[in-house]
């Protein structure tokens, strides 16, 4: 099971009512944070992992499929780090449940916001979300104590 911990503007435009502010997943990368980013040419929902600050980025287009659309850009984003298959299909198998709850860490939102930042400069250079989702992963963050959520997220995927 996973946590996806909306920020309050998110939540407020997702039909799901939120479980418990104390409920946490069971997966390598933990919870994940997301927010709703309002831009131009489309709106984009950016998640990031609690553990690895490792960033996901999909359009907000029909929020109902906010859900089945959120782990196919986790396999999407696991798959392009190139990390072995049964580590991505170990983290996503625990990621078939997924409750939505409100954020929890202040520190995962202070990183969100630097990342919204470096998406909002890099998107006028036409990237795919994909591609920003990469970019972002190799930013140093100061939490990770200035490592890369790409190498965190294959330290944590590789760790027994």
């Amino acid at each position: 099971m996973t946590t996806l911990r909306c920020t309050r503007k998110l939540l407020t435009k997702l039909s799901r009512a939120p479980a418990a502010a104390e409920a946490t997943g069971t997966n390598k990368l933990g919870d994940w944070y997301a927010t709703i980013i309002y831009s131009r040419p489309q709106h984009v929902v950016m998640c990031a992992s609690e553990r690895s600050l490792l960033p996901v980025l999909l359009p907000a287009r029909e929020l109902s499929t906010l859900i089945p659309r959120f782990r196919r850009a986790v396999e999407v984003v696991l798959t392009k780090l190139e990390l072995p298959r049964p580590a991505i299909e170990a983290e996503l198998a625990t990621m078939a449940e997924v409750s939505v709850a409100p954020t929890a860490s202040r520190v995962v939102l202070g990183s969100m916001n630097d990342f919204i930042f470096q998406f909002r400069v890099h998107q006028a250079y036409g990237l795919s979300l994909e591609q920003l989702a990469l970019y972002l992963a190799q930013s140093p963050c100061g939490p990770l104590k200035y490592d890369q959520p790409a190498d965190v997220t294959r330290r944590l995927l590789f760790a027994a």
